[in-house]
């Protein structure tokens, strides 16, 4: 509740230094539009965001999940298998070497316009992450537990899933809690360089027709939902780590 408490004061202070730049330095409204401008085109065109954002948060959800699943997959992989970490680990670090908005149009030509170009950009930007704070975890499981479990003629397959990974889902935890706040930032990426639906799109609409008001009622909007999310996938992780054989 405290948290709460603090994020909102955070935020009234953060309008109120909006609108004293804005006092203090009379810029133009098609520049820098005041908070209240602001509010009442998030009300005004409530249903025109609404439908954006509908099609933003599909992307990122769609992405999020399939980037968790592949990056637990491949962490389990590469904590599993020596072979695989000689193999994949190079792979992965060049693969962070490029940068992952400028494959964006790549994929657009890949895919097309449409949903997939968007959820593979977002599915891209978590897929690091995830891996790599599980395969850490993963790799630093207590070394007493392993041995005693061998010493009582445990399987490499039982110690995994009995032991490692329940030890390691804290670490699984830290990448889900990144990648909600990473994926939103894919999706975006994707619809500004194709797309015709979408908060990013609508943002580089309003961009170029000067309706600096919309662009920053898509931008909050946009603040908002991924601040949700975090909030949903922090909650999520807390129950999952809360289970007897996640704790």
């Amino acid at each position: 509740m405290s948290g709460w408490r603090g994020g909102l004061a955070a935020l009234c202070l953060a309008v109120i230094l909006w609108q004293i730049v804005i006092w203090l330095t009379g810029v133009a409204r098609f520049i820098l539009p005041p908070p209240m401008l602001v509010a009442q085109t998030i009300w005004e065109s409530r249903m025109l965001l609404l439908e954006h954002a509908a099609i933003t948060m599909a992307e990122v959800l769609i992405g999020l999940a399939l980037g968790a699943l592949l990056g637990f997959v491949t962490a389990v992989a590469l904590a599993a298998s020596p072979m695989a970490r000689v193999f994949m680990r190079p792979i992965l670090v060049f693969s962070q070497a490029i940068p992952v908005f400028a494959l964006a149009p790549i994929l657009t030509l890949w895919l097309g316009f449409g949903l997939w170009s968007k959820v593979a950009m977002a599915l891209l930007i978590i897929y690091f992450p995830v891996v790599s704070s599980f395969f850490d975890a993963l790799m630093r499981t207590n070394r007493d537990w392993i041995g005693m479990a061998k010493v009582m003629g445990a399987s490499p397959a039982r110690i995994m899933w009995h032991i490692r990974i329940p030890a390691a889902l804290p670490g699984f935890a830290s990448g889900l809690r990144l990648a909600a706040v990473y994926a939103p930032i894919g999706a975006i990426i994707g619809e500004w360089v194709g797309a015709s639906k979408g908060l990013g799109y609508l943002m580089l609409l309003a961009n170029g027709r000067a309706k600096t008001d919309l662009m920053f009622a898509a931008l909050i909007v946009l603040a908002v939902l991924t601040l949700l999310l975090h909030a949903v996938v922090n909650r999520f992780c807390e129950r999952m780590l809360d289970r007897p054989d996640g704790s």
